[in-house]
């Protein structure tokens, strides 16, 4: 230990499937697997941490580095990963997420770097809120910080919305099924196999007592496909 009064806050970072890079005061710092990271206590509050995520080779994280650290971001964690990937499978925004302290504040150049859906963002974004962590971005489109007292009441806005949203879908999408149902409409899933007349036909020879192979040779259809016509005849 070191003199007397001063402490060290240590970290281990988690196994990470995908090189990454975090930007210290201007350095730039690789993050192994796990790596050890070591800061003072002074320097954890109210801090301005960046997050960077772009998802094809075309693309330039270094870029979105730049940028954020131009906003005044003094530690950058950066990503290069499919926009189809989980929260979970997300190395980079775990370490991010468990870098953030409450009085934090989170810099990210679009809402869309903290999630795949509308959904999982404003999800995140009230984790945050409730933790106590600032979300600011690049494009003006949030600042919660700069909101004050006002940022519960957007973020709650914004999870209400996304609520909405999703019960509208939901709707929507019973009432389309309902809708086809009732005029004879495809439900989707795989395409039949068969014509309408196909499907009497077989029932036909079936409850003549025709055999379900001589049947189906008999009307063109596979045997599986007579036997489950003929199973939802009877």
């Amino acid at each position: 230990m070191g003199q007397r009064g001063c402490n060290r806050l240590t970290r281990d970072r988690f196994a990470r499937t995908e090189p990454m890079t975090a930007t210290l005061n201007g350095a730039v710092v690789p993050l192994q697997p796990a790596a050890v990271v070591q800061q003072d206590t002074a320097s954890t509050a109210g801090r301005t941490i960046g997050l960077a995520r772009v998802s094809t080779k075309a693309q330039s994280v270094e870029a979105q580095v730049a940028e954020l650290k131009a906003a005044g971001a003094e530690l950058v964690f950066s990503e290069r990963i499919s926009t189809r990937k989980a929260e979970a499978q997300r190395p980079g925004l775990q370490a991010c997420l468990a870098e953030l302290r409450p009085g934090d504040e989170l810099v990210i150049t679009k809402l869309d770097r903290l999630g795949r859906t509308q959904r999982e963002v404003i999800e995140r974004l009230a984790t945050l809120q409730e933790q106590g962590i600032h979300v600011r971005t690049l494009d003006g489109l949030l600042n919660t910080k700069g909101l004050g007292k006002m940022a519960p009441l957007v973020v709650g806005l914004l999870t209400g919305l996304a609520e909405v949203e999703r019960s509208l879908i939901q709707e929507r999408t019973l009432a389309s099924i309902e809708h086809r149902r009732a005029t004879g409409g495809d439900l989707g899933g795989r395409p039949r196999s068969y014509t309408t007349e196909q499907a009497e036909q077989v029932r036909r020879l079936l409850a003549e007592g025709m055999s379900v192979a001589a049947a189906a040779r008999a009307t063109g259809l596979s045997e599986t496909t007579a036997r489950r016509l003929g199973r939802s005849a009877a």
